[in-house]
């Protein structure tokens, strides 16, 4: 028998090749790169069967080429399906449109060929495979392999990547970094028309000279293909650096080769979005920064490279001026072409030191193995969903459904109204991956709930009542023993200390409610949802009423915490006992209630958190009701005090470091009974006074396009607008026009921008700050606080 090897996969590609598909998989093995090329795999559909005659009818008459084949499956609503099968997907999307156009429904039509052939073999991106093996140039090929998924965790080659260019997007040099201590790569790329003179004369030996734009891109194209990366990195490195490349390589008449076996690199349009696309390099992959953190839940005030940098490595750009570096890169390039190199190669640096420092790749190759997504993938919770879920399916019998039509909202987490006021020895429970375990307890499923809606029709086997009229199996279903499979993986990971693999499986689980709540996933229908997050609500009550019948208050509760009262008299060791007592009781409560209620083992687990020995629920502003996600509190440990805030200024990215300074000093003065009467008079001098002139900025969020803002138009849109005025006056390209961030303070003449203001700098738009408003804003909001805990 030939023997195997292993590898992990990084870009799939399905292409026609006469006439037919072929599939072609890259992988990273010990052994360098490897090409799989599956041929002659078809594309499919299925429809009912009993419309077998008439789909082939249509398909006959318009000539196109398939296959239809009965197949032992069925849809939700237990028809006999037919699987329609066709030798490459250009004529599968003519078949596809041309039976919409007959309003005749098509089942699992948006799942992709490359997706489909490694789903049904259970292979996610660890893959085990054998074939007819040829030796390429750069690689190894093996034809119509034979593959199982395994368990294979890559060592890949990293390339970080930075372009630098001119307001016009005239290329001026790419920076290339890897910092491997045996095979690492530092280099620049500088375009000068003096480029032999200054090779004759250069000392840094990492600054390569070309001529022009042309030759940078060509010379790029050598380096990729000498080094060899699996991976390049950047920072917004697919909607600038590579947009931007493949933009020139147009204009000056090249074709980009960067992929393996010198494939060209290919760009797709976001139809969703003109200012996002999809680059796709055959045999790498190009992975973003930004959009790693964000896949991995990181929520940054900003996700600049300088920003991130800043507060991971303690070290940033190398510049001067940060708001203002495209007119010092200009400069630097026509004055000092080793500093911008310099500049160049840092942000290279700095990207490949984020990587490494938070650990983003190995949460990305954990991710793909968890759930088959690609390494670059964002987002992508429905296609996980779909990856896992649908070959277990298809062995029970069904196809999956399809979108739907009329999709009903279910309702959102379990909210109580809170007991506004400022308390001592309050205890914080949560109860563990709470919708994860309602699903995995409660058996909550796509397929549990078509079959045991059957078997209460039919009065068998006893399923499990969900809400809003959902029945559950209790034995045919398959999303909790999935569940139950990622929580035991994450238990050994948690055990481990491996932080990246525990948070993939985290988010990944989390994410399952969140599909089935979702309209755009096949699955979605209103009571899998509803019996999730009802049943959360009834928990959620049901265990205060547990603890208030232990003689304790309940003051809150929101999702999976309850926020428990203590007697204010009871030292932190007593209030931790209690809270340990607490959390013994309630789960001993629900295995005792699951098992005489519903029969049913429990998963559900809550956990004592934490004591806030001050606590702090604010009122709605304007009334003597208590808010709701709002609070803070201050927790002691024997060495040292943390204050924490839940939806205040002091924790909200769009408010003003005056707000966040002002508001931590007065809870800090609050919690430790200090009269702040003297503090805020002191505060509102200063303001007057222009002593805290530099914290009035705010900074917010544009979320929508400018022009979108019709009808309402808040202050970040105005100053944003001014700045857009500001930069067309200057020839230079609008900033603020799709989306993005704006800092901004209030002037007597209203919002402007600090960067493009009516005075020529930030300091003299400070300078005109309408400071009466500011005081206003901080009385309005802090000293409100202050007298309801007077009162």
């Amino acid at each position: 028998m030939i023997p195997s090897s292993q590898g992990f996969i990084l870009t799939r590609h399905c292409s026609n090749f006469n006439g037919k598909n072929i599939i072609h998989y890259w992988l990273a093995t010990d052994a360098g790169p490897v090409k799989l090329s599956v041929e002659n795999e078809p594309s499919l559909f299925f429809v009912e069967a009993q419309k077998q005659e008439i789909v082939e009818k249509y398909l006959s008459d318009h000539q196109i080429k398939f296959e239809s084949k009965p197949i032992d499956l069925q849809n939700f609503s237990y028809q006999k399906m037919l699987v329609i099968y066709f030798p490459c997907g250009s004529i599968f999307y003519q078949a596809k449109n041309l039976l919409n156009t007959y309003e005749i429904e098509i089942y699992e039509s948006s799942v992709r060929e490359a997706d489909r052939y490694l789903m049904e073999r259970f292979i996610c991106a660890g893959v085990e495979f054998r074939g007819q093996r040829i030796e390429r140039s750069n690689f190894t090929e093996y034809q119509q392999p034979q593959m199982k998924g395994c368990d294979f965790h890559p060592q890949l080659r990293l390339l970080s990547l930075d372009v630098e260019c001119s307001s016009k997007g005239e290329l001026y040099s790419i920076g290339l970094f890897n910092g491997d201590s045996s095979n690492g790569m530092k280099k620049v790329i500088m375009v000068d028309p003096l480029a032999h003179q200054r090779e004759m004369n250069q000392s840094e030996e990492w600054i390569e000279w070309v001529v022009d734009e042309k030759n940078l891109l060509l010379k790029l194209q050598q380096c990729i293909q000498l080094y060899d990366p699996d991976i390049i990195i950047g920072w917004n490195i697919i909607n600038f650096d590579f947009k931007l490349m493949i933009q020139r390589a147009k204009k000056n008449n090249l074709i980009l080769k960067l992929g393996r076996s010198e494939k060209e690199i290919v760009w797709r349009e976001n139809v969703n979005d003109s200012q996002q696309g999809f680059v796709s390099l055959e045999g790498r992959m190009v992975i973003d920064g930004i959009s790693s953190l964000k896949a991995e839940s990181y929520n940054l005030d900003s996700f600049s490279l300088e920003n991130v940098s800043q507060k991971y490595l303690g070290e940033g750009k190398k510049t001067q001026n940060v708001d203002d570096r495209l007119q010092e890169i200009i400069d630097d390039f026509h004055h000092n072409k080793p500093k911008l190199a310099e500049y160049n190669i840092q942000d290279c640096i700095l990207v490949w030191k984020i990587f490494e420092k938070l650990q983003l790749m190995d949460f990305l190759i954990f991710r793909s193995q968890l759930t088959g997504l690609e390494l670059d993938r964002s987002g992508g919770s429905v296609a996980a969903f779909n990856h896992l879920y649908l070959p277990h399916l298809h062995r029970q019998g069904y196809i999956s459904a399809n979108l739907p039509k009329n999709a009903v909202a279910s309702p959102g987490g379990f909210v109580m109204d809170s007991k506004p006021g400022l308390y001592k020895n309050v205890l914080i429970l949560d109860f563990k991956s709470l919708y994860p375990s309602i699903i995995r307890t409660f058996k909550i499923d796509p397929l549990g709930l078509i079959v045991g809606l059957h078997e209460q029709v039919q009065h068998i086997n006893q399923p499990i009542p969900g809400y809003r009229g959902a029945f559950f199996s209790r034995e045919k279903h398959i999303l909790p023993e999935l569940i139950t499979q990622l929580w035991q993986q994450r238990d050994i990971a948690k055990k481990d200390k491996d932080l990246a693999r525990s948070q993939a499986i985290k988010i990944l689980m989390n994410s399952f409610y969140g599909v089935l709540g979702s309209s755009g996933c096949a699955f979605y229908d209103t009571r899998l949802a509803s019996s999730i997050t009802l049943r959360g609500h009834f928990i959620m009550q049901q265990t205060a009423k547990w603890i208030e019948a232990q003689g304790y208050e309940v003051i809150y509760g929101d999702t999976d915490s309850t926020f428990v009262l203590l007697k204010p008299q009871l030292l932190l060791d007593q209030c931790i006992e209690i809270g340990k007592d607490l959390e013994q009781s309630i789960n001993e409560q629900w295995k005792n209630y699951l098992e005489t209620e519903f029969n049913l083992p429990c998963y559900l687990e809550i956990e004592f958190e934490t004591t806030f020995c001050r606590f702090l629920m604010p009122t709605i502003r304007g009334s003597k009701m208590g808010s709701k996600k709002r609070y803070a509190g201050l927790v002691k440990t024997e060495n040292q005090e943390t204050l924490l805030f839940k939806g205040l200024e002091n924790v909200r990215s769009d408010w003003t470091t005056l707000a966040k300074t002002f508001q931590h000093q007065l809870y800090q003065m609050i919690f430790h009974d200090q009269n702040p009467s003297d503090y805020i008079r002191e505060t509102v001098q200063q303001i007057y006074s222009g002593q805290w002139d530099e914290q009035l900025v705010y900074r917010k969020r544009l979320r929508k396009k400018l022009n979108s803002y019709v009808k309402n138009t808040p202050p970040q849109v105005k100053a944003a607008k001014i700045a857009d005025e500001h930069n067309r006056s200057l020839g230079r390209s609008p900033k603020y026009q799709n989306k993005g961030w704006i800092s901004y303070v209030f002037t007597q003449s209203g919002p402007q921008p600090v960067d493009h203001v009516t005075a020529e700098s930030v300091d003299d738009a400070i300078k005109e700050a309408d400071r009466l408003l500011y005081v206003a804003k901080s009385r309005g909001k802090h000293c409100v606080i202050y007298e309801e805990v007077q009162q």
